[in-house]
């Protein structure tokens, strides 16, 4: 079991990378101490804009699709996989009630399908992104600098 991986794993990757070439920036694997003494780690967190996104592999978080059942060892696989289902629920409350909004992501959802998901879920307000402000040199008055996406 050493050898999976609970963070950097390939739709991750992706989809990390795609959002970091369109100029979001967000944190990794950042943990969330939450009321209660819950902690969550999501694998991309905006944390000024409280956005949490989870890349669930199939097998681990049974995918109705294509998350299998296995045939050895069914005692310890199943009630596993059913106790990672009920900690994903319990973490999604936990985080919505803290004031976050909550994506969670299949593996085999197309890049551009996630990236669609995560961007329509981020604020995109000016309330809602840090103002820059700077100052202009040829009227020594401050301006905006402009935020990004």
């Amino acid at each position: 079991m050493r050898a999976n991986r609970r963070t950097d794993t390939k739709p991750e990757m992706a989809l990390r990378r795609a959002l970091h070439q369109r100029g979001y920036r967000y944190r990794k694997d950042y943990r969330l101490d939450l009321d209660g003494g819950r902690r969550v780690r999501p694998d991309i967190a905006f944390t000024a804009r409280k956005v949490a996104i989870f890349v669930d592999g199939c097998f681990w978080h049974a995918c109705p699709e294509h998350g299998s059942k296995p045939r050895n060892n069914e005692w310890y696989w199943g009630p596993k996989l059913v106790r990672n289902v009920e900690r994903d629920r319990l973490n999604d409350a936990a985080l919505t009630l803290a004031g976050w909004t909550v994506i969670r992501l299949w593996e085999h959802v197309p890049l551009d399908e996630a990236l669609t998901a995560v961007i329509a879920a981020l604020p995109t307000t000016r309330a809602a992104l840090p103002a820059t402000r700077t100052m202009n040199a040829a009227t020594n008055a401050p301006s905006r600098a402009a935020t990004p996406p």
